[in-house]
């Protein structure tokens, strides 16, 4: 979007609370991190956490490669959803606006040799849902059924909705 930043690691702690639904733990955790930006006056924290859901169960990041593949086996042939929740912290007057995108993905049924092949790329290790939809996993991503950004990581849209509703223009000159 052609913005100047500063990225500024937060520090919080991303495991869900017990009963928390997938939607809530994502806005919870956005508005945790943009809170733990401490933006100053003339700064705003933009935030997001992004999950993928499957039958309710959230799956984040692997913890290996073995456990990459059991998400991936999880996804094959199936629609999921990815849910990311969004934040915008003024640092003048410490208004927040926040909110979720939903995303709907279908992914390709997968073979056992197509699975360990896109383990061995490297690419799940660091990914939410154990892949990353702009990158070798496209293959298997047969369709896309909301925003595709979202799927990415930052959906702008809604971005753009709840930096407005905060009277910050994200078109002005940086």
């Amino acid at each position: 979007m052609g913005l100047a930043f500063t990225v500024r690691p937060s520090g919080v702690d991303e495991t869900p609370r017990p009963g928390e639904a997938p939607a809530a733990l994502v806005e919870r955790l956005a508005r945790e991190k943009a809170a733990a930006a401490r933006p100053g006056p003339g700064e705003v924290a933009i935030a997001a956490d992004t999950e993928v859901v499957v039958d309710g169960a959230i799956l984040g990041k692997p913890l290996d490669d073995e456990d990459a593949a059991r998400m991936l086996r999880l996804l094959a042939g199936r629609e999921h959803e990815v849910l990311t929740g969004v934040a915008v912290l003024s640092g003048d007057d410490g208004r927040i606006a926040a909110g979720v995108e939903r995303t709907r993905v279908a992914v390709a049924p997968m073979t056992e040799r197509e699975i360990a092949w896109y383990v061995s790329t490297g690419e799940p290790r660091d990914k939410a849902g154990a892949y990353g939809i702009h990158g070798f996993f496209a293959i298997f991503a047969s369709a896309v059924s909301g925003n595709y950004a979202n799927v990415v990581g930052l959906p702008q849209p809604l971005l753009y909705r709840l930096a407005g509703e905060l009277g910050v223009d994200l078109l002005a000159p940086k």
